[in-house]
């Protein structure tokens, strides 16, 4: 009697170790299954993060080269038209200039000069990208104010962090995109640039318009919004865009944690 009690105490003993060997081998396939698929996840948002980057960079440079034709054109060419204009006049007369027609041709060709310069600092944008994102924002707006005419304010409330440079570069495509789509639909003669970094949590920026606004139900399927979004939620950011007949009032907010954590 006792040995068949051994038997099925050995019996018994076999089958939980068994149980317990094959449990332990489904479990560590499950959370090695679980540890690779997290792994090929985050490979995956990493190339996405990284090809989102190059499609940013891409796009500025394309920008760059399509406003500095643009501005070529529009401006340049017919300042320096206007100039050789009132040159052959004179040429045509045989007549000498006065000196009060002199400083006003002067200035017409200084007028020009500042022109190309502004275009110079928009060529090198990119290397002032990777030093500072306020001062590419600013350039930009001086840039605006001069050639649209529009009035540009910019302000800052508190100190802006040292943030991750390839954010700052996704940061700086979403509000190019942004002032963009004003240049292009809102009519608005007024652009307001916000930060706020008071806040102990997130960083605030606001980009506000007082053009014809939108219907935003409507347009929210257009490329330019869905870009704006999309890139935020990619350095972990929100965006929400609010716009009527006054017109359209743009706020981003990214976590201060998240800068922290790419530290």
């Amino acid at each position: 009697m006792e040995r068949k009690e051994i038997q099925l105490l050995v019996i018994s003993l076999s089958i939980v170790f068994f149980t317990l060997l094959v449990l332990i081998l489904v479990l560590f396939f499950y959370f090695h299954k679980k540890k690779t698929n997290f792994l090929i996840e985050k490979m995956e948002a990493d190339l996405h993060f990284q090809s989102e980057l190059v499609k940013s960079r891409i796009e500025m440079k394309d920008q760059t080269l399509t406003e500095i034709s643009r501005e070529l054109h529009d401006n340049i060419g017919q300042i320096l038209s206007v100039a050789i204009m009132q040159v052959n006049m004179y040429i045509q007369n045989q007549k000498a200039m006065t000196k009060d027609e002199l400083n006003d041709l002067k200035d017409i060709l200084g007028k020009s000069l500042d022109e190309i310069r502004t275009l110079s600092r928009i060529i090198n944008r990119d290397n002032l990208l990777e030093s500072s994102f306020l001062e590419a924002i600013q350039l930009d707006l001086e840039r605006i104010q001069k050639l649209k005419r529009i009035d540009c304010y910019f302000s800052i409330n508190g100190d802006f962090p040292e943030i991750n440079v390839e954010h700052e570069l996704i940061i700086y495509r979403i509000f190019q995109e942004a002032i963009l789509n004003i240049l292009k639909h809102s009519h608005s003669e007024i652009i307001d640039f916000q930060i706020d970094c008071l806040d102990h949590d997130n960083i605030k920026i606001k980009l506000i318009d007082h053009g014809i606004g939108f219907n935003s139900k409507k347009k929210n399927s257009g490329s330019g919004l869905n870009n704006i979004h999309v890139r935020a939620k990619l350095i972990g950011a929100t965006v929400s865009i609010t716009s009527d007949s006054s017109g359209t009032v743009v706020v981003f907010t990214y976590p201060k944690r998240i800068n922290h954590e790419n530290e």
